[in-house]
């Protein structure tokens, strides 16, 4: 009865996307960060080597964000237009990284352009879990270039395909899992069997948004010199390869439009990875890491339009169907 309407949900989107844009990653008191904490409490009691144990553990979660967003969507609908559409954009803000995502992948650059190699150590956590000890220079690039392009999809496009699909709950379960993944979808000692649930909840919630982000990756190659044949034949080709069913398309997909080789041997803290090759060329260089950072944004832009549609399509959907008379 109280479900926001088309235009309020875009509206919501445009707003959360603009929040993002001027503002980034809040640095204190990040909903996120909370939710990691409450999510490693929990844990503490709810933890067993087993796979049962982390569904439990995952669903609570999960089902606890659901409830939540359905909740706050139903208030915010009741209290009229301007409420619900910015109800709808405060929870976009918080599941999109991308603005952070770009400003992260430029600051690696710049120390790499510096030869800040040991800056650059530094900085890679805030991009990905690889061990950045071990890496020089081109290992660095390619470390950030592979995260700029997984995250395109990650913190980006599917939490706008979540809100528009689904709204308040589906874009807060949506980042809930992917925080989940990140801290318990391991295949360590610890998390191979209690971190599964999480993992594979991940890779449902994601596989659609790496497509699409490879679709807009192919059609936003020419704008950074790119070749958009080359985004959609890497990706035809290497993505199945890659051991992630989701990661392995938007790295295909960059690596082809942006003509360069990314994979190869990635040492993460817990195991060392011989991920396959992805893309055609040259191993990339600190030109081609600005190069993916101005894909991303333009990807990003180009995923609110996606969404957006999305949106109005499904209204017009719902709005176009016929009562059949009875006989």
């Amino acid at each position: 009865m109280f479900a926001p309407t088309a235009r309020q949900r875009v509206a919501g989107i445009a707003a959360g996307c603009v929040a993002d844009a001027l503002f980034g990653d809040p640095r204190r008191g990040h909903p996120v960060a909370m939710f990691g904490s409450t999510a490693a409490v929990l844990e503490q009691r709810t933890y067993s080597d087993t796979r049962s144990a982390g569904a439990a553990h995952t669903g609570l979660l999960l089902g606890a964000l659901a409830v939540l967003g359905a909740s706050a969507e139903r208030a915010a609908a009741r209290r009229g237009t301007v409420v619900a559409a910015g109800t709808t954009a405060a929870a976009v803000f918080v599941a999109l990284g991308g603005t952070s995502l770009a400003r992260t992948g430029n600051q690696m650059a710049r120390r790499l352009d510096r030869g800040d190699v040991d800056g650059a150590r530094r900085l890679l956590p805030s991009l990905c879990g690889r061990d950045p000890s071990v890496l020089d220079e081109a290992g660095l690039v390619r470390a950030a270039l592979e995260s700029v392009a997984e995250n395109t999809s990650d913190a980006h496009v599917a939490p706008l395909l979540c809100a528009a699909a689904g709204g308040i709950p589906a874009v807060l379960v949506y980042r809930g899992a992917n925080t989940l993944d990140a801290m318990i979808g391991h295949r360590t000692p610890r998390y191979i069997r209690f971190g599964w649930a999480a993992a594979r909840f991940d890779d449902f919630a994601n596989y659609v948004a790496a497509r699409v982000t490879a679709v807009l990756v192919a059609s936003c190659a020419p704008l950074v010199g790119g070749s958009s044949v080359g985004a959609l034949r890497a990706w035809a080709r290497d993505a199945r390869r890659h051991p992630s069913p989701n990661a392995g398309v938007a790295e295909a997909a960059f690596a082809g439009a942006l003509g360069v080789r990314l994979g190869g041997s990635t040492q993460y803290a817990h195991q060392l990875e011989i991920r396959p090759t992805l893309g055609d060329g040259p191993p990339p260089q600190v030109t081609d890491l600005r190069r993916a950072v101005r894909l991303s944004r333009a990807v990003q832009l180009a995923a609110v339009g996606a969404a957006a549609g999305a949106v109005a399509l499904s209204a017009v959907g719902r709005s176009g169907r016929r009562v059949c008379p009875p006989p």
